[in-house]
């Protein structure tokens, strides 16, 4: 059977790289992952987006990346908003080591459901911030995937695929509305001030509101405000 297991978050980029990776003929085991984050209501936006994808196999594990801190996602820090300049930085949203604990547990997902490829919603927009999402990094965790575990050991391939690594934010809606995702169940906001409603201010936001902007397509979003000034990348 052709496996993978997805990161699925609840955003819009993990949505559609599950959504592709169903579209490519993957059989797909779902990994959500309660780290202590912020916006914790990615999580029941993660379930719906699984349920609207018709995914059966779908895990939450639990692990609280509060007890490090050091992001405004997972500590008493301000979530930056209105920022003229996204991805010429490290963000302060930038969790420790995130990718690295997440793809670890995507990968015991992975090997126990059979599955070789790991899918998530990295892309251009996130490696230029976050050193965890760029090529190098996603191209070592599969070799560390291949060396760490029983399956690798017995001859398994595995591999990272990142759909979305090259897209624009506004190329990820369009790939996603071809395949039928409704964006209205995803969640994105860094800091949302309501279940199901954006804040409308912060980086994830600005690039979300800009995407769908150039994409040419309805937001079905709900914002709290509208940004001061428009993202440049």
């Amino acid at each position: 059977m052709n496996r993978a297991a997805a990161l699925l978050s609840g955003g819009l980029d993990s949505a559609v790289a599950a959504a592709w990776a169903l579209g490519a003929g993957f059989d797909v085991a779902a990994l959500t992952v309660d780290y202590g984050q912020r916006h914790r209501a990615e999580l029941e936006a993660a379930r719906a987006v699984a349920s609207h994808l018709g995914i059966s196999d779908h895990r939450f594990v639990g692990v609280d990346l509060r007890a490090f801190g050091g992001s405004a996602l997972t500590d008493d820090v301000a979530v930056p908003r209105d920022r003229c300049e996204i991805g010429e930085d490290i963000p302060a949203t930038y969790v420790p080591a995130r990718n690295t604990v997440l793809l670890a547990l995507l990968t015991a997902l992975a090997e126990v459901a059979g599955a070789h490829r790991l899918i998530l919603g990295a892309n251009v927009q996130d490696y230029s911030g976050y050193p965890d999402c760029r090529p190098a990094y996603l191209r070592a965790f599969a070799q560390v995937a291949r060396l760490g575990t029983r399956a690798g050991a017995e001859g398994a391939e595995f591999a990272v695929l990142a759909p979305l690594l090259h897209l624009s934010k506004a190329g990820i809606i369009r790939l996603g509305a071809s395949l039928g995702v409704d964006f209205g169940l995803t969640m994105s906001c860094y800091d949302p001030p309501a279940a199901g409603v954006h804040c409308g201010r912060c980086d994830a936001c600005a690039l979300r509101r800009r995407g769908f902007a150039e994409a040419g397509l309805a937001d079905p979003t709900s914002y709290a405000q509208p940004p001061a000034q428009p993202a440049v990348s």
